[in-house]
């Protein structure tokens, strides 16, 4: 009698464990089409800007609604990018086992997830910010995944280039939403990160050029080959450097403090891609290639921290 108790118990229980797996799997999964690892970098250019244009007088709701706010947006961008991708990422290594192309989740769900995080982020910006903040993370919102993803991304070498603008409206939202207004200030630290993405993105993009290729996506390694990718990432590199110093001069917070680092993280980065150009084998290449894509993680972050203690602290 226990033991058929017993056994009865484990009937019951297994399926609600394997439901409550599969939930959790599938929530998981709905989670990843916003591409939550991108997050990070998008709050922190949305968040120090914001602490710049605050003039040490930080508003806690307002940046709080932003961050929120400018996370949803770019969450509901992500997930429809994901939708448009799914027939390319089936084909590359690096995207195939996303939810989408492996069949873990349909169509609807990723539209009805855009939907939500997008109004939801709409809405946040609007009456958590301002107006001016709102249709400026709308706008790279639109330009993502019109202009970007359906569009350049399938049909030019320069995609990345010119889709990199809606990488660079963050810092835009973070100074309007302080301001309520679009900046000079603003307007370079879009160009910073504007000029920012190609290295960045090609310095990836070499060590993905087989999946790009079958994929058949015109990423500029696979047009234009590894020595003009390598000279166009340096010419990049030099503008953004140059941008930099620019920035301190026209933004009254920033000084001495930001410039020797501006111009630190600058000679690193034109440094990283010398030596990939360089490089005297590809197991070689590859690993710097992957040297100087972490790197350009950490020039980024690092950049937005610097501004911060400059025109907080210092």
């Amino acid at each position: 009698m226990g033991k058929q108790v017993s056994d009865n118990a484990l009937i019951l229980v297994a399926p609600t464990r394997v439901a409550a797996g599969n939930f959790i799997a599938t929530l998981k999964d709905i989670v990843s089409l916003g591409k939550p690892g991108i997050l990070g970098l998008l709050l922190i250019s949305t968040g120090c800007p914001l602490i710049l244009a605050s003039a040490g007088a930080v508003d806690l709701q307002i940046a709080l609604c932003a961050l929120l706010g400018g996370a949803l947006v770019t969450t509901s961008a992500s997930a429809l990018n994901c939708l448009i991708d799914a027939d390319i990422d089936a084909i590359m290594n690096r995207t195939k086992n996303r939810p989408l192309p492996a069949g873990r989740l349909g169509v609807r769900t990723a539209i009805i997830y855009a939907l939500i995080t997008g109004v939801l982020g709409m809405c946040v910006l609007f009456w958590g910010t301002n107006s001016i903040a709102a249709l400026t993370a709308l706008f790279g919102h639109l330009f993502y995944v019109v202009v970007y993803s359906c569009w350049l991304k399938r049909t030019t070498a320069q995609n990345i280039v010119i889709g990199g603008a809606a990488g660079a409206v963050p810092p835009m939202v973070g100074i309007a939403a302080a301001t309520g207004q679009i900046d000079l200030t603003a307007v370079m630290l879009f160009l910073v990160v504007f000029l920012w993405t190609p290295p960045h993105f090609w310095a990836l993009a070499l060590n993905k050029n087989e999946d790009y290729k079958r994929a058949g996506i015109p990423m500029l390694p696979v047009t234009a080959g590894r020595r003009s990718t390598h000279l166009q990432m340096l010419i990049y590199a030099i503008l953004l450097w140059v941008v930099t110093n620019a920035l301190v001069v026209v933004s009254a917070p920033l000084g001495a403090f930001s410039a020797v680092f501006f111009n630190l993280l600058g000679a690193v980065f034109v440094y990283r891609i010398v030596r990939v150009m360089r490089a005297d084998s590809d197991e070689v290449h590859e690993r710097l290639c992957w040297k100087t894509f972490g790197f350009s993680l950490i020039y980024l972050a690092v950049f937005f921290l610097v501004i911060v203690i400059d025109s907080a602290a210092i």
